[in-house]
């Protein structure tokens, strides 16, 4: 995981780089609104790099579930500062639209843009591979940030390439618009998937549920064991970061042994950690309080027959021994 921080804070600062020096030469608001993101995301990375190193601390006595949730702060604070940036240009563009500029150079503008687009797509699959394989939110919100970046390069390139063209045949007055126009899309591609983003991580930020593949993975352990307790209930579960909590309470019958009901957890717990990566499952026992349909309907308990199968075969056993 800090292989992929690390690659991260590498393609930012150069990103930055290129950007900054772009926008010396060029004068554009697009690109100004470019840099502005990379000096966020390069701001973030930082923030990123600090947030797993948290994350990866194990539960202590001020913090007895992890420091799991600090990946989901991380990826809060990131939604914010993009529609934040995301309004402000907005702003700029449409005063830009009113009293209009001119984009000097737009041919260095689109061969640096075009390095964008290539640093920020490599970047955006390395990082959300890695993100997928570590089940880690704030590496997710990574690879969206690099993705979407990746983007916004692309549509600065068109309109750069879309400048050059209107230059060539003459249309300078147009061309004026074109910056200004990017700008606003620029915000549009920034400002929706960030929304999406600050959403899901206030949500994870509220103990949400795990994934519904991951639900799904739970309830089919506990099917798989359906004959070594009587019932289950009160299924919970939450995440952490790329951490995943699970909660379950079985009701075994009431003659089990400690022994076998703590067999029974060790082997359900085994399973659904096998299944869900980073996970912390709990099992609570209780007995079963006859309350079930068996007892209702008058018939007798399956547990209770298949205990006194055992005991009469164990009993056979012993006379014929003897």
């Amino acid at each position: 995981m800090m292989l992929a921080v690390r690659v991260s804070l590498v393609c930012n600062a150069i990103l930055f780089t290129i950007k900054g020096i772009t926008l010396v030469v060029v004068n554009s608001l697009a690109v100004a609104a470019d840099l502005g993101i990379s000096f966020v995301a390069l701001g973030i990375s930082i923030l990123l790099y600090y947030a797993i190193k948290m994350s990866n601390r194990p539960a202590d006595v001020f913090h007895n579930y992890g420091y799991g949730k600090i990946e989901n702060v991380a990826e809060a604070i990131e939604g914010v500062i993009l529609i934040g940036l995301a309004l402000a240009m907005s702003f700029q563009a449409i005063l830009h639209l009113i009293r209009v500029g001119e984009v000097s150079s737009p041919i260095i503008g689109f061969i640096c843009s075009f390095l964008g687009i290539a640093i920020n797509f490599w970047g955006a699959n390395f990082i959300l591979k890695l993100a997928e394989k570590h089940a880690s939110p704030a590496l997710r919100a990574e690879g969206i940030h690099f993705r979407l970046e990746g983007f916004i390069s692309l549509a600065i390139t068109l309109s750069f390439a879309l400048v050059i063209v209107l230059h060539r045949v003459g249309l300078f007055t147009p061309a004026k618009y074109v910056d200004p126009v990017a700008t606003l899309i620029v915000s549009a591609f920034i400002t929706f998937p960030s929304v999406r983003l600050l959403r899901e991580a206030f949500m994870k930020l509220l103990d949400a549920s795990i994934g519904e593949s991951g639900q799904m993975d739970v309830i089919k352990a506990l099917a798989r064991h359906f004959d070594s307790y009587c019932n289950f209930k009160e299924v919970r579960t939450r995440t952490a970061g790329r951490k995943q909590f699970v909660d379950i309470h079985l009701v075994v019958p009431a003659h089990s042994s400690v022994k076998n009901a703590h067999t029974i957890s060790a082997a359900l717990k085994h399973e659904i950690a096998s299944t869900l990566s980073d996970s912390e499952v709990t099992v609570h026992m209780e007995p079963c309080t006859g309350s079930c349909a068996y007892t209702r309907n008058g018939r007798p308990c399956p547990y209770m027959q298949e205990r006194e199968f055992k005991e009469t075969g164990a009993m056979s056993g012993d006379r014929l021994k003897s």
